[in-house]
């Protein structure tokens, strides 16, 4: 296939990119910049001067928008929401001056979409959260792709990501900090849910929704065991060989990180029902097994 990928300069990106390469996949990267050596890279620039820039193209993934790992002001959140959709409308309006459009669309989402909860379980049937910014701003990205599959009869799958555990970036490194610290505790009450993913497993599920033709609509990006804040931490200190004892009360937090706080805090007890009815098999099913992995050296 040949597959655009935008935010492809990003962590998950990079990651997909490398992947879909390996399994012989022609890959083109939308940026805000092009690349140095002038291959491979087309920029929004061009898309909007040319859409045919995307002509050719069998799939499409939309990874691109502004971090939420920064602290929530208005300014910040206006900045994520127009990010996501203006690369969102983008795409649409380009695709539909296609003569051929792309088969598949995979729209980047989170598992945020539906909301906090330390007792409920949620899988891709589960209505949206209604209260917090990442529900309503999960809500509205999904929202922005709702008419691709009326351009032209194409697979829309709403990829909702959770926390992702990757060695450079993600989520990991963040968490394992204050462990390497000596410093590592609860977070809050250390009962809310992280529901992890592997980058591996990430981007092979990427890749298997881009390359499966019965699978689409929501899909969620997560290991299928999730674990509490407190479960996680203790098994980065188990692999770390560091002390999991320095809790950091919730008060403490939402001084620090203000409404980003939501993130630690709050948390969703996921489960990849979609994924799992459709075939695929995660290779990181354990979190400690994972976070292993992860410390594993290179080659």
């Amino acid at each position: 296939m040949k597959i655009a990928v935008s935010g492809g300069t990003g962590f998950i990106g990079k990651k997909l990119t490398e992947r879909l390469k390996k399994s012989g996949h022609e890959v083109v990267i939308i940026s805000r910049k092009s690349a140095e050596d002038g291959t491979g890279t087309i920029t929004w620039d061009e898309i909007g001067r040319n859409p045919q820039a995307l002509a050719g193209c069998d799939g499409i993934v939309n990874l691109a928008g502004s971090s939420l790992s920064q602290r929530w002001t208005e300014k910040a959140k206006a900045e994520m929401e127009r990010s996501r959709l203006e690369s969102t409308h983008k795409l649409i309006a380009a695709i539909r001056s296609l003569e051929r459009p792309p088969s598949v669309f995979v729209q980047a989402s989170a598992i945020g979409i539906y909301g906090t909860s330390e007792t409920a379980v949620f899988d891709e049937s589960s209505p949206p959260g209604r209260l917090d910014f990442p529900s309503q701003l999960s809500v509205k990205w999904e929202a922005a792709a709702d008419e691709l599959p009326a351009l032209g009869d194409i697979r829309l799958v709403k990829f909702r990501i959770g926390l992702v555990l990757g060695r450079e970036a993600g989520v990991y490194p963040v968490l394992k900090l204050p462990y390497k610290l000596m410093g590592g505790g609860r977070l809050g009450s250390g009962k809310q849910w992280m529901s992890w993913i592997h980058i591996d497993d990430l981007t092979r599920l990427l890749e298997f929704c881009l390359t499966h033709d019965d699978i689409s609509g929501p899909v969620n990006a997560a290991a299928p065991n999730a674990v509490t804040q407190d479960e996680l931490g203790r098994a980065i200190a188990r692999v770390l060989h560091r002390p999991h004892w320095f809790p950091v009360p919730a008060p403490l937090m939402h001084a620090a990180l203000g409404e980003m706080s939501l993130m630690v805090l709050g948390g969703q007890h996921v489960v990849p029902t979609a994924a799992e009815r459709a075939g695929f098999c995660f290779e990181h099913t354990q979190a400690e097994e994972a976070i292993r992995n992860l410390e594993q050296p290179k080659g």
